[in-house]
């Protein structure tokens, strides 16, 4: 049997070759030591396309424009390092809904080579992606050459990540830890949106959360809920204080009963610790955990997301600013509709009213509504008004199902900031949405 050859990370990158298309392990699980480098082997390569997903590192290969001959970067999801690079000229976004990304990417180029993370092998061999399964052990599968970081730092996971070490061509092995994404501390806007959420969660359902002040604000206001169940595309800090707390065990799930489910992790140290040896923690892969037809199999499952703009038919553009790719669209339409499938289901879309901007022209700051007559030119549509469920502001929580135009209008106008609500609604009048 196959054993995996132990080399050095500059080793690795000399394994790269041009016109290769070289796919990384996506946030936590990024491999550190070969991002770190692999700028050094600009000089005898060209062409190298490199599929990332929310990276962290600000590897000198991607923001450094002097490299941009030698690599190129295709993103499933931007994170601050890629928006800065971006004008670089050789990035860019890969339009995808998150259950079917690694599956169309794979479709349409390749990998040569896998370069992730992993844990140590156990006695029987069994190396754990450890952090993400979004769409690495496809990777794995597919690449040609297979490099796996190996830490004793991070923690072993279970679901359906478990490489054998002879399905790994070479092993890096490393001494960092896990990247720890600190804990939002809600503010009072935070609060307000996740009590209204909270009153709307019936005990025994089913969660998914992403990160952030107003996904910590809704774990923390269901803290006193019973039989809570998790199904979310990521398994974050403030579900893991609900587990600990009692208020989830997943006992009414329909799928995957007693078990927390989510296709990667990211938080604190405390998460980390959490979910290392723990079978009741299934990180499986992301084409099955985000697929709407499995999500709706869980009774009375929610969907809770955050969008950057709703107009006020209901479109959410929730991945750019305009034409400026900001995020991506991740699981939320995944999501959204997979709630809307499930027995008493329901989805939520969250945002502040408002937002403080710098004039283009005068460079003063000043504040703008997040609820708008129509998305800003360019602007993506990530959740579209036929997939909307909930919205929910600081200032409340209209249900959009089955509404019309004319009826969405007022709803969404009531919860925007009450300075902008007659400005919107005269501009709802002009576009013929409603009558004065």
């Amino acid at each position: 049997m196959k054993t995996p050859k132990i080399i050095t990370a500059t080793e690795a990158t000399l394994l790269v070759k041009s016109n290769d298309v070289v796919v990384l392990g996506m946030a936590g699980a990024e491999p550190k030591e070969f991002l770190k480098i692999l700028h050094e082997r600009a000089q005898q390569v060209t062409n190298v396309k490199v599929t990332n997903c929310l990276p962290f590192e600000n590897a000198e290969f991607m923001i450094n424009p002097m490299y941009k001959s030698s690599f190129s970067v295709d993103s499933w999801f931007y994170g601050a390092s890629l928006r800065k690079a971006h004008d670089n000229g050789n990035i860019s976004f890969i339009p995808n809904h998150l259950h079917l990304a690694g599956r169309k990417r794979f479709e349409h180029v390749k990998p040569n080579l896998f370069v992730g993370t992993a844990t140590p092998p156990d006695k029987h061999g069994f190396m754990s992606l450890s952090l993400s399964n979004v769409y690495e052990k496809e990777a794995v599968d597919l690449a040609d050459i297979v490099i796996l970081e190996v830490s004793p730092h991070f923690p072993r996971t279970f679901g359906d990540l478990e490489v054998h070490q002879s399905e790994v061509d070479y092993i890096v092995n490393v001494d960092y830890y896990p990247p720890v994404l600190p804990d939002a501390e809600p503010n009072e806007k935070d609060i307000a949106i996740g009590n209204f959420i909270a009153e709307k969660v019936k005990n025994g359902a089913t969660l998914q959360l992403g990160i952030g002040g107003i996904p910590n604000a809704v774990a923390h206001a269901l803290m006193h809920k019973k039989d809570l169940g998790i199904h979310t595309e990521m398994f974050t800090t403030g579900l893991m204080k609900l587990v600990k707390a009692g208020a989830a065990n997943g006992k009414r799930k329909k799928t995957h009963n007693g078990k927390h489910v989510c296709c990667f992790a990211l938080g604190s140290q405390e998460l980390y610790d959490f979910i290392d040896n723990n079978p009741s923690v299934q990180i499986l892969n992301g084409h099955y955990v985000n697929d709407p037809a499995i999500i709706g199999l869980n009774d009375n499952q929610v969907s809770i997301n955050t969008t950057i703009e709703v107009d006020l038919t209901g479109q959410c553009a929730s991945e750019s600013i305009g034409h400026r790719q900001f995020s991506g669209t991740g699981g939320q339409v995944d999501t959204a509709v997979g709630a809307q499938n499930s027995k008493g289901g329901m989805s939520f879309i969250t945002l502040y009213s408002t937002a403080s901007v710098k004039n283009p022209v005068t460079g003063e700051r000043e504040e703008i509504s997040k609820i708008v007559p129509f998305l800003k030119p360019g602007a993506a549509v990530t959740l579209s008004r036929a997939d909307v469920d909930h919205v929910v502001t600081e200032y409340g929580l209209v249900s959009l199902r089955g509404t019309s135009v004319a009826e969405r209008v007022q709803l969404l106008i009531s919860i925007a900031h009450p300075k902008f609500r007659d400005e919107l609604r005269a501009e709802a009048v002009n576009l013929g949405y409603i009558q004065s």
